[in-house]
């Protein structure tokens, strides 16, 4: 026997959306459309900046192939390739230092610490490094590195001062991303038996790895901009040394602070042109931090 139905057994829950409420989101979705074209007017502004200024440098057919040695500051020509190598070899040798210190105190913090007074403590000191300027970083270590333990100044030093901003940065990227791992791919590894340094191993960090190697690049791009531990920790060089403890070695940003003291036309390309240099290899490792992600993704 079969019966009709006059009404629907069920009201429906879903309900059109009232007048006010559609208001209230088209306004602020106005708002946030807006609050992102505020922000972007800087940024695009400075871009425009750099590159139309910096392009007549960086277009020379020396300015990646020469030094600056020998050349009278009036003088056109030249290069930054000093500094290049200078700021790269910098970053490198913080990164050696930073990374495996960075990652291993993340790794003790979301996967050993459980809410451990040693735990609290070290998201302290990692919450204090995070905000603490680069030129007291830079003033620590000519402290203790030069005149306590008498080592000269040296690209060396420079290096130890930016461990201490790169290792937070890392540390907080590399905590954030763990944490995003679904407890039950652990658990389930538990059962099956796998020890925990190797669930770790193969499991947590494979699938974390492509933020965390966004966050090292970032953490890159952060310590190769800083100025103030180039200053107090070692002099600027117009001509190549690849020697890191011993002597002055050129810079990108010490390449732009040596030649503000230039007023001719020259000294003037030459800072537009490091900084778009520097801004092209930052945007070079951002590129390949999401290539490197993408590729070291877990695959579904």
């Amino acid at each position: 026997m079969s019966t009709t139905l006059d009404a629907p057994v069920k009201t429906e829950t879903f309900q059109p959306l009232s007048g006010r409420r559609r208001a209230t989101n088209a306004a602020a979705t106005v708002l946030v459309s807006l609050s992102v074209l505020v922000a972007l007017v800087p940024l695009v502004w400075v871009l425009y900046t750099v590159v139309s200024r910096g392009l007549p440098a960086i277009t020379s057919p020396t300015w990646f192939t020469n030094s600056l040695s020998g050349l009278l500051p009036s003088s056109s020509g030249g290069g930054s390739y000093h500094a290049i190598v200078g700021t790269l070899l910098q970053a490198a040798v913080t990164a050696v230092f930073s990374i495996p210190v960075g990652l291993f105190v993340a790794i003790y913090l979301v996967e050993y610490a459980a809410g451990s007074r040693l735990a609290k403590v070290t998201t302290f000191m990692v919450d204090i490094l995070t905000g603490i300027p680069s030129i007291v970083a830079a003033l620590f270590v000519y402290a203790l590195w030069i005149t306590t333990l008498g080592f000269r100044r040296s690209a060396f030093a420079v290096s130890l001062a930016l461990v201490l901003l790169m290792v937070p940065v890392i540390v907080r990227t590399t905590e954030e991303m763990l944490r995003i791992v679904p407890q039950d791919l652990r658990e389930a590894a538990y059962a099956l038996g796998v020890p925990k340094w190797k669930t770790i191993t193969k499991i947590v960090l494979p699938t974390a790895l492509s933020g965390i190697i966004t966050g090292i690049m970032l953490a890159l791009a952060r310590i190769m901009g800083e100025t103030a531990p180039l200053l107090i920790l070692a002099l600027y060089a117009p001509f190549i040394n690849t020697d890191i403890f011993a002597g002055p070695m050129g810079s990108l940003p010490g390449l732009m602070v040596d030649q503000l003291g230039n007023p001719t036309d020259a000294g003037t390309n030459r800072i537009w042109g490091a900084a778009l240099t520097l801004i092209l290899i930052i945007a070079v490792l951002n590129v390949l931090a999401k290539i490197l992600g993408r590729l070291s993704s877990v695959k579904r």
